[in-house]
């Protein structure tokens, strides 16, 4: 299945049935009175969050959503019937946008999350709805109201825990098939990886985190180089961001220095928040160089690259430092896990640490009786 992670739709709901006037004209009732009945509600247009659809490429081809009308009120008391809702599955991480105010609809991060992308028609009043006491015969109705259209914009971002940054070829595909369940494309030709890719990464029965691998970054991707900043997206739902560099590339007229300082801007450029992300350096492909310039050579990558984060080692190919690495990792995740935790048990705590520490103890109010 081809992967689409951007659409553009078109919602229609269904107008409201009209209402009716009519009169009873039933045997030995010859003024029976107003039985118009009411018109049916429009359809609604819904968005459900499925974790079985991983793709928008449904909406890529089918464009246009309509719901159907609602039936129009009949005599003798009859009502119109309301039109059925039409549900869109969409894969869970969907943002919905409106295409027209750039309102964000809703964001379906939840398997079974449900959003209203446009409300289906009231339906019309029956003129029993007019009778009074002193108007017996009201000939009034009402029509029923029109369904809300929209035009939306669909973007998928993939819920993962981190995320992986590089140039072409630095690794990322080898990386991720060598610590999670993923088998990405593996070539010996730079953008081989052509959509995002999640795996799995399971440190323990019980512990586990999501990882994402990105089409690689190339200098001038802002401006549409390579394959763009387009699925930087989906990096801003992680937490930790991985930069991985490829240590000893094949080109000697390639600096590794350089690729990772035009990787930094390209970044910066798309998103601040997303550069602001905690990032690691994992340095790959150590296995080629020999043990002995080693050291020298990540020193003088550090210090070239201005880099005070934390480093790491490894060969994805060899899976050398590929374990230690994940363990960091999975501490790091449990840890933010557990402080978010926190605050959502406690979301009064901070406040009140801030009541309790303006309270000024020379206060007389406070002073204890003797």
């Amino acid at each position: 299945m081809k992967f689409i992670d951007e659409a553009r739709i078109e919602v229609v709901a269904g107008d409201g049935g009209n209402g009716v006037a009519s009169f009873c004209r039933e045997k030995f009732r010859p003024f029976g009175g107003p039985d118009g009945g009411d018109g049916g509600r429009g359809g609604s247009i819904r968005a459900v969050a499925d974790r079985n659809v991983n793709t928008l490429v449904d909406y890529r081809f089918a464009r246009l959503h309509k719901a159907r009308n609602g039936e129009n009120g009949r005599g003798a008391d009859c009502y119109g019937k309301g039109a059925d809702d039409v549900i869109l599955r969409m894969p869970v991480g969907t943002l919905i946008i409106d295409e027209v105010s750039g309102e964000v609809i809703a964001d379906l991060t939840e398997h079974g999350q449900e959003a209203l992308l446009a409300r289906g028609g009231e339906g019309g009043w029956g003129n029993i709805h007019f009778k009074t006491s002193t108007n017996r015969a009201p000939r009034q109705k009402s029509d029923g109201k029109e369904g809300e259209r929209r035009e939306l914009r669909l973007e998928l971002k993939v819920l993962a825990d981190v995320g992986l940054l590089g140039m072409p070829n630095a690794g990322k595909s080898t990386f991720i098939s060598a610590v999670s369940n993923a088998r990405p494309k593996i070539a010996d030709y730079p953008f081989t990886t052509l959509h995002p890719n999640l795996g799995v990464v399971r440190v323990s029965h019980e512990k586990s985190f999501v990882i994402a691998d990105i089409p690689g970054l190339i200098e001038g991707a802002a401006e549409g180089a390579g394959l763009g900043i387009q699925f930087l997206r989906h990096l801003q739902r992680t937490s930790l961001l991985l930069h991985i560099v490829d240590l000893a590339p094949f080109d000697a007229n390639v600096d590794p220095v350089k690729d990772a300082k035009a990787l930094v801007q390209e970044l910066r450029k798309y998103d601040e928040s997303l550069y602001q992300k905690p990032r690691w350096l994992v340095l790959n492909k150590v296995d080629v160089i020999p043990e002995a310039d080693r050291a020298k050579l990540v020193k003088d990558f550090k210090k070239r690259f201005g880099w005070k984060g934390p480093v790491f080692e490894i060969s994805a190919l060899t899976r050398e430092g590929c374990q230690e690495l994940v363990m960091e990792i999975y501490n790091h995740i449990a840890a933010k896990r557990e402080q978010e935790q926190r605050q959502v048990q406690t979301p009064g705590m901070a406040e009140d640490a801030r009541v309790i520490s303006s309270i000024d103890p020379d206060d007389p109010r406070f002073k204890s009786v003797e």
